[in-house]
Order: structure tokens, then sequence, then C-alpha cells
């Protein structure tokens, strides 16, 4: 599950802003018609009128007119944290037809800003955390999370982590003269479904996901 815990300060202005994002995203969200949300978003619209998706392998419902996102297994209501990117996922969706080509994060609108703390608490992390070299301990948490294989560096998959958004770790094998080293990819379209931010949060918990299925 994402915490607000972990991310770097960066990111704060994310968080000291939650209140107003999920305010203003329902609201966004009682002035469009539900097929258009579904379509843009890529959504499952049930018959009773809630919305269904996957966020991070996990299924989610979002019934009107409250918009509250719940757990679809336990119905539970989750953190504001995880309702405020999965509404706001919704309201910025445009439609766009995911384009299956990567980018990195500095190539992002505003990316270059975030790119070098990007860089320090998601992808180098990625190395630090699963040991430099350590290309089987990456193979093996990417392929326990269902990651696509993909023909980029020395390993690299692709993940869905919301309906029209995937993300790409990619793994490059040091040598004797240069070290390990890791990229976390975006489709170019990515940003018509999520600001930069919020990509940000996306791409440091795709590392902390590995990290974990790695370590099993």
């Amino acid at each position: 599950m994402l915490r607000q815990g972990g991310h770097p300060a960066g990111l704060q202005e994310w968080f000291d802003k939650l209140a107003g994002r999920i305010a203003e995203a329902r609201a966004q969200l009682e002035q469009v018609a539900p097929s258009k949300v579904a379509m843009y978003s890529g959504c499952e619209l049930d018959a009773d009128g809630a919305f269904r998706l996957t966020f991070f392998w996990r299924d989610y419902f979002i019934r009107p007119p409250d918009f509250v996102v719940r757990r679809a297994d336990t119905g539970a209501e989750v953190t504001s944290f995880i309702q405020a990117l999965i509404l706001t996922y919704m309201t910025t969706a445009d439609g766009t037809t995911p384009s299956s080509r990567w980018i990195a994060f500095r190539e992002l609108p505003d990316g270059m800003f975030y790119a070098q703390a990007f860089r320090g608490y998601a992808e180098d992390r990625l190395v630090r955390e699963l040991g430099d070299g350590s290309i089987a301990a990456f193979r093996r948490g990417a392929e326990r999370l269902g990651g696509a294989p993909l023909e980029l560096g020395d390993a690299g998959y692709a993940f869905a982590v919301l309906p029209r958004i995937h993300l790409a770790a990619i793994y490059w094998l040091g040598d004797d003269e240069f070290p390990s080293r890791a990229s976390i990819l975006f489709e170019d379209t990515a940003c018509r479904y999520m600001p930069t931010d919020g990509l940000a949060i996306l791409g440091s918990h795709l590392v902390g996901a590995l990290v974990k299925a790695a370590r099993g």
C-alpha cells in the first residue's frame, strides 16, 4: 500500500494538498457523465454506477455521488493518499491512447526540476537496495509482480500500475569501470493521465514493490 512516509521532502507539497486535491477531484467528477469518465480513464463502469479499476495489483471501486475510493475485497475506505492518486488519475485522464514509447522522468513536463531527486530516491535506490550487480534479484522481483519483459537494458520489464499508466523498470549490469544502474521509464502519454509529481510517487512506489518482491 502506498504510504506518505518514505517520500522525499520535494514531494511534500503533494501531501500538504491532499484534502484539497480530493475535494477538487470529487467536485469535477460530479460534473462529468460517468460514461465519459470511464471512457477516458479506462475504468470499468458497473451496472450500479460504480467505477472499478486496478491500482498496483489491487482492485478498488468508486461509487457516485460521494466518489469515495474503497477496496474491492473488503469495502474499506482507503487512505487519503490513495484517494488522491486514484481520483487525480480519473479527473486528469483525457482518453489518449497509451503510446508504448518510453521516456525518462526528466522528459516529463517539468521533469528536469525533479529529475535528480527522482534518481536518488527511486532509480539509485533500486540498485542500492538490491545490491550492486544483483540482476538476478531484479528479475526475480519483476517476475513476481507479473512484469512483461522488454528488450531494453540487460533486463527490463513493463508494469500496468493504473488502467492507462504503464511504467518500465530497466537494469544495466555494471562492470569493472562502471557500477550497475537502473531507470524507471514512463510512456510519453503518462502525463495525460497524471501530473508529474503524481508520476514521481508512482515510480517510487514501483521501486519499493520491486525490492519487496525480490526479497520474497
